[in-house]
């Protein structure tokens, strides 16, 4: 079979999604990861096949300058900046040329970045399997630590008492 892997171009998602994608490649599934350039040296370091998709929108060097603005925000500022600012931009230019690459090689079952919102529409719409990854922690209790400390130091013991 073949499996297409999908991540978001972030050293916190790629290590864990290539190392997912070893897994079946060393049981003799072939094995495509497709993302956009700057993917490129962290898949071909985890020894997998690369395919590039997305390169007009997102050229070599353009995730580093896309991502920049976040270095200068905290908290859920970030996952503001990301659902206004990156996400819906990576959608657009997903929808738009993954369906070809995934007919292009060959993929037969997509594996997701469960973070890449809405990106399942494109198998779907192929009616091709898929799976979801979610392999950070999760957003509700990244969050809920900080919104309670920031409680915390402003009412300081109202927490240990609710």
């Amino acid at each position: 079979m073949r499996i297409g892997f999908v991540s978001l171009p972030l050293t916190g998602h790629l290590n864990p999604m290539t190392a997912l994608a070893r897994k079946p490649q060393s049981r003799g599934d072939d094995v495509r990861f497709l993302g956009v350039p700057d993917v490129q040296p962290a898949v071909r370091a985890a020894k997998l096949t690369f395919e590039p998709y997305c390169e007009e929108e997102y050229p070599t060097g353009s995730v580093a300058r896309t991502y920049a603005p976040i270095a200068k925000l905290h908290g859920l500022d970030v996952l503001r900046y990301q659902a206004k600012e990156i996400s819906p931009k990576f959608l657009q230019a997903g929808l738009k040329h993954l369906p070809q690459k995934l007919v292009e090689t060959g993929v037969e079952a997509p594996v997701l970045d469960a973070t890449h919102t809405f990106l399942q529409l494109v198998p779907m719409s192929l009616g091709i399997p898929f799976a979801h990854i979610w392999n950070i922690l999760h957003l509700e209790r990244a969050f809920s630590r900080e919104q309670s400390d920031a409680r915390e130091m402003e009412r300081p013991g109202e927490l240990l008492l609710a």
